[in-house]
């Protein structure tokens, strides 16, 4: 099995079977995976922030780093310029508040808000989500069979 890891800001897309996508240690960060079960085709990525417009040079070179650059981008490299199937669903990882016990930056909740807006313009389903709290967790997606899969704290294990 070929694991492919992605850091903050990093996205991929696999189709062959075989590959976990995985991310690691999400704090007030979202994992958004991005699945096309008919084309078993999965994309991920990892959304630290959800406007780009605080550091346009940086979303650029990783778009993947907000909301609104990383999202259009990942659609962009799962299914061209073209408009996607309408199988098509997405479920989302993270978006706690681990340093910000008093709420006062609030970056999860607006990360997932972020997302949320992009993938209704979209017309994306969610199908399942994971957000919140005030817990870092990891997630990993089996292309070949869907599955995502939740480890939180103490290293248990949940599939959304």
């Amino acid at each position: 099995m070929k694991r492919i890891n992605l850091g903050t800001g990093e996205m991929a897309v696999a189709q062959e079977p075989g590959v976990v996508l995985q991310t690691l240690g999400l704090g007030s960060c979202v994992a958004v995976i991005i699945l096309e079960p008919s084309l078993r085709i999965v994309g991920m990525a990892h959304v630290a922030l959800p406007d780009s417009s605080i550091d346009e040079d940086k979303a650029r070179v990783l778009p993947g780093y907000f909301a609104d650059t990383g999202l259009v981008r990942l659609m962009d490299l799962m299914f061209g310029q073209g408009r996607h199937g309408l199988s098509v669903l997405a479920k989302l990882v993270g978006g706690a508040s681990v340093m910000d016990s008093k709420g006062t930056f609030n970056i999860g909740a607006r990360n997932a808000l972020a997302i949320k807006k992009i993938l209704w313009k979209h017309r994306i389903a969610i199908l399942g989500e994971d957000l919140g709290g005030n817990h870092s967790r990891s997630v990993s997606v089996d292309v070949c069979e869907g599955r995502v899969v939740v480890t939180g704290p103490n290293g248990v294990k949940h599939e959304i």
